[in-house]
């Protein structure tokens, strides 16, 4: 494990050897997650290709915000408010911000050439990504990302739930018995490893509130989930999206739908791929398989 400061905040990483290989893998976590859940695809990946992933700012182990930019921040949503502006790239936490965050973090660390793995909300920051870095972004990989369809009610739903879960989950929340085993369960197909269900207690409990929040609120705002399928038509490079076909927080329908606008798709779907047997985890629940495929996809650009 290894910190840096971006922008004033901490981030800490991990970093594996180089290779052979001409660019390195860069894992994304999702909301409520941290870079932990990568590990078992980066032992199978690390002897043929350099491994970067981190904890994004306010999940995991790193830090939130710097008292600097807080302040920074408050100044440029007082300024978009007078002036009438509603695309939330003055927040700390859209999905944009997270971008500039891997952007920093990709030039501090010397990484010129990249694959961007990104799961869920880590899809999303990876599409951004190589929006922003046209030239060092090789390609991106979706796991268990997709979307583009704003759905009024459904999300709704999901920002109303999602915001009682933060608001209201107790610090001591891993310390309750039994309560690893209930996150064993959810949203997977399969039950993981018990010591998987209670790294997720603890990733949820230990996320920090303001960094939680934003991310959920400003990644599913209307404008954000139709900006989508705009950024995915307008990538120059490859774009393959990985699905868990019983995934039900991102059905296989909406990643195929978000792969769609990309040219790799055409008339049959070649850049969707669907897990079997697989949940939100795919990462966790099929882990060969993943592995498998990420090996399959950056080979052929090599």
């Amino acid at each position: 494990m290894a910190t840096i400061e971006i922008a004033g905040v901490r981030h800490v990483y991990e970093l594996t050897a180089p290779t052979t290989f001409p660019h390195a893998l860069v894992f994304v976590h999702g909301w409520l997650l941290s870079r932990a859940y990568w590990q078992p695809l980066i032992e199978r990946l690390a002897a043929d290709y350099q491994c970067l992933s981190y904890d994004l700012r306010g999940f995991g182990q790193s830090h939130a915000i710097s008292s600097q930019e807080k302040a920074e921040a408050e100044a440029r949503d007082l300024a978009l408010n007078s002036s009438n502006a509603t695309n939330g790239d003055g927040s700390l936490y859209s999905p944009t911000a997270y971008a500039r965050d891997l952007q920093c973090l990709l030039q501090e660390l010397n990484i010129s050439s990249a694959w961007l793995i990104g799961h869920s909300l880590g899809g999303t920051i990876a599409l951004w990504t190589a929006q922003q870095m046209p030239q060092s972004v090789q390609g991106v990989i979706c796991v268990n990302a997709g979307g583009g369809i704003y759905l009024k009610e459904s999300f709704e739903q999901f920002r109303a739930v999602g915001t009682q879960l933060v608001k209201l989950r107790p610090r001591w929340l891993p310390l309750l018995p039994l309560v690893d085993l209930w996150m064993t369960r959810a949203n997977v197909a399969r039950a993981i490893a018990r010591s998987w269900g209670r790294q997720r207690i603890v990733d949820l409990a230990i996320a920090h509130p303001e960094a939680a929040l934003g991310a959920l609120l400003d990644s599913t705002t209307e404008t954000e989930i139709n900006r989508l399928p705009q950024i995915v038509s307008q990538l120059q490079q490859p774009v393959y999206f990985l699905a868990g076909d019983k995934d039900k927080i991102m059905e296989p329908k909406y990643v195929r739908h978000l792969a769609s606008f990309h040219p790799l798709f055409q008339a049959c779907g070649e850049n969707a791929i669907e897990i079997p047997e697989c949940g939100h985890l795919a990462m966790l629940e099929q882990t060969d398989m993943v592995a498998e495929q990420i090996r399959a996809i950056v080979t052929q650009y090599k």
